[in-house]
């Protein structure tokens, strides 16, 4: 169970823009929501295969918090993890250290509260303009034209001659642009705006990658972990 864990939370607190998700787990599935504060980002992601201490409906608050008591040395090896449930239900969870002498008990929020605090928000699908798996290099170069244009908190994708251009800043002032991918099938023609820092970080992520955008208002980078699979969903964005 540690793993499954260290990966919800190194895919939503490890953004640095979350710090609450929601479960909604069955014997078939195992769904992770959340929305960061300032509704830059919204993620919606599920297990390959569902995970069996998750079954209810629960959130899973401060993840801050349980990415430290994580990353305790206590809690390295042959460590013991186990969730604490209340009416059948999961209500949190226990670690404890290999001899015992060492413990803490992380809390979940209760299905009333989450779906109070985060209302899921239904993403109802757009016609993508441009899907592609980001290479090493290209997300490399998003991030040096991102320190040249470090004033700016957004950028504009768009296709010329075939090629994804990514372009920053005013050449009334300063500017760049660079070439994320060459030779993409489809095509953007509208220059909406999309956070850069939110990007970036998604892209730092690890998994395997695809971003796409869409004249429609809308990007989405999806990130498969190995144990899950991880949409984040981006709504453009006013200059």
């Amino acid at each position: 169970m540690k793993d499954y864990l260290q990966d919800i939370v190194q895919h939503t607190h490890g953004l640095g823009i979350i710090d609450l998700v929601k479960i909604t787990g069955t014997d078939s599935s195992t769904i992770i929501d959340a929305v960061s504060e300032d509704r830059v980002a919204i993620i919606q992601a599920q297990f390959h295969s569902p995970v069996p201490e998750f079954i209810g409906t629960f959130g899973m608050p401060n993840l801050g918090k349980l990415n430290t008591i994580l990353n305790i040395p206590e809690y390295k090896e042959n460590a013991s993890l186990s969730i604490i449930k209340k009416d059948q239900l999961p209500t949190g969870v226990h670690f404890e250290n290999a001899v015992g002498d060492f413990k803490n008990d992380y809390r979940f929020m209760s299905a009333e509260i989450i779906n109070d605090k985060l209302k899921t928000v239904k993403f109802k699908g757009v016609k993508w303009g441009v899907e592609i798996e980001p290479s090493v290099a290209a997300i490399q170069r998003l991030k040096f034209q991102s320190q040249a244009n470090s004033e700016e908190t957004t950028f504009i994708a768009r296709t010329e001659n075939n090629n994804l251009v990514f372009y920053f800043g005013d050449h009334s002032s300063h500017a760049g642009n660079f070439v994320f991918a060459h030779d993409v099938g489809g095509s953007l023609t509208k220059a909406w705006n999309w956070p850069v820092s939110a990007v970036i970080s998604i892209l730092s992520l690890s998994g395997d990658k695809m971003i796409r955008f869409s004249d429609e208002g809308a990007a989405q980078i999806t990130v498969d972990s190995g144990l899950a699979i991880y949409n984040y969903i981006l709504p453009a964005q006013s200059k």
